[in-house]
């Protein structure tokens, strides 16, 4: 009787692992069979003010007739993550081999915490996370979404990767709400003119997104239309800032979060006064046709260049440009363009501070050049600075072998950086020192100039080379100040945006 109990206890035990050993060989893992979410998105439509909670929940479903087990869900930032989970009942931010029958489904339940009184590095404006399945061996995500401080939400909060036409019957629109102002998408402005005041903050939400009408892109576009108009006017006291809005440590200084910001085709009276605008892919785009005025601003942090203008019309006075990841200043297509007291620094990169051309290709290979447009060029530097660690900072590129009047530069009292450049195209610029850039000094890297560009410090050096060397300017207008509305030397001015203070 005992031997027989003992048999039927080991045919038991048997049993049970057969049948796991079957469940288990039911379990598909077909890599075509993916998972099913009732939302690729999960938005927490809650600005906290103050500190507070929200719970949102979906369901992933497994549509094939067998069943499949997930092998990993997890939350991309782990423990630092503000969102906590709760996967079939279970809580945690990580779970393993969670089982979905065939033609059934599990909710996940997503809670998120947070206190919008404290600083934005901890509790950002918006909170973009993803949550990954990893299902034999796919792995799918849903975007988890909240909104963590008060501010202007624009054009709204379910905005991302949305073009949006912001447009005011040919009036006006002022962002006068002390709180902050953060894009979310891509804003059009047509048939308005946006004031910005003194002040305003304004914090563009990036990121990768696809549309109809883009492709796919990095999110947060400002874009202004034929028939609108932006208007910046910042003071010393109170600037206007244009930056992305994830404002850890680790993303002060990164670039390419957001796109930037473009004055469109034939776009007239852009004004941008005591600005900064910072880490997005461009900083300001001037297309065809279009005109902006730009003084007393900050454009740096860019994966490409930090000011463009193609073919348009472009006058900035007290500017710094640098830290770009591309040519920092790239005139191309020709234009008229002049630039005064301004400094464009291009260090540790293989690009130049500045580069003009008066031409542009259409072929689609970009080697090839044999279908262009060429317009002339006319453009005037005074009093600036276009320096970096390149033996070479300026670029030219005439399409016209030299046509008279098609390549118009003149330079007054800057200080560059050129080399090559007086060989190139067959020497054509050999005389570049002395006819096109007149007086200038030609510095060389072991020259003083600022404090320290290695620390994007770039006032002047108390043994700057460009410590009086400019020429005061009283027309089109009297620039008797600096960036930092310092009064300028009326005699002897120093060169560049800064004036350097005795």
């Amino acid at each position: 009787m005992k031997r027989l109990f003992f048999y039927t206890i080991a045919l038991f035990v048997f049993a049970l692992a057969m049948e796991a050993c079957v469940k288990d060989e039911d379990f598909t893992t077909d890599a075509s069979v993916k998972l099913d979410f009732s939302s690729d998105t999960l938005r927490f439509d809650t600005v906290f003010t103050q500190r507070g909670s929200a719970v949102r929940y979906f369901k992933v479903r497994n549509t094939d007739s067998r069943p499949i087990r997930i092998s990993k869900i997890f939350l991309l930032n782990g423990a630092k993550s503000k969102f906590t989970l709760n996967v079939d009942g279970i809580p945690g931010r990580e779970f393993k081999d969670v089982e979905v029958f065939g033609k059934d489904s599990i909710y996940v339940f997503a809670t998120v915490t947070i206190d919008p009184n404290q600083p934005l590095s901890v509790s950002p404006f918006v909170l973009d996370e993803k949550l990954v399945f990893e299902t034999n061996g796919n792995v799918q995500e849903v975007t988890l979404e909240a909104w963590g401080q008060n501010a202007n939400y624009f054009p709204s909060r379910f905005n991302k990767g949305v073009p949006v036409i912001l447009s005011c019957n040919f009036g006006e629109i002022n962002f006068n709400d002390p709180k902050p102002y953060v894009i979310y998408g891509e804003v059009f402005i047509d048939s308005c003119t946006v004031n910005i005041p003194a002040g305003t903050r304004i914090y563009v939400h990036g990121g990768i997104v696809k549309n109809d009408l883009f492709g796919v892109f990095n999110d947060g576009l400002i874009y202004v239309l034929r028939n609108g108009r932006i208007r910046i006017q910042g003071t010393k006291d109170k600037p206007v800032t244009i930056q992305g809005d994830r404002l850890e440590e680790s993303f002060q200084d990164k670039d390419g979060q957001w796109n930037g910001i473009i004055i469109g085709r034939g776009s007239r009276g852009n004004q941008v006064n005591y600005a900064t605008v910072k880490n997005s892919i461009f900083g300001v785009y001037v297309d065809s046709a279009a005109d902006l005025t730009i003084r007393n601003t900050r454009i740096f942090n860019t994966s490409s260049s930090g000011l463009i203008g193609v073919h348009s019309r472009i006058t900035a006075d007290n500017c710094l440009i640098y830290n770009n990841q591309a040519t920092s200043l790239n005139l191309i297509h020709g234009g008229d363009y002049n630039f005064t007291y301004c400094t464009v620094a291009s260090y540790g990169v293989n690009a130049s501070a500045l580069g003009m051309n008066n031409f542009r290709c259409y072929g689609k290979d970009p080697n090839d050049c044999r279908v262009n447009s060429v317009y002339r060029l006319n453009a005037t530097f005074r009093n600036c600075i276009l320096f970096g660690s390149d033996r070479d900072e300026i670029e030219f590129n005439d399409g016209t072998a030299g046509q008279a009047g098609a390549f118009n530069v003149k330079m007054e009292n800057c200080i560059v950086r050129v080399q090559d450049l007086l060989k190139q195209q067959n020497n054509r610029y050999a005389s570049f020192l002395t006819d096109i850039c007149a007086p200038c000094q030609n510095g060389k890297n072991t020259d003083k100039l600022f404090k320290d560009p290695n620390k994007d410090i770039y006032t002047l050096d108390s043994l700057s080379i460009a410590d009086g060397q400019a020429k005061p300017i009283l027309t089109p207008r009297l620039i008797n100040t600096d960036i930092d509305d310092k009064a300028r030397n009326t005699q002897k001015p120093d060169v560049g945006c800064y004036e350097r203070q005795q």
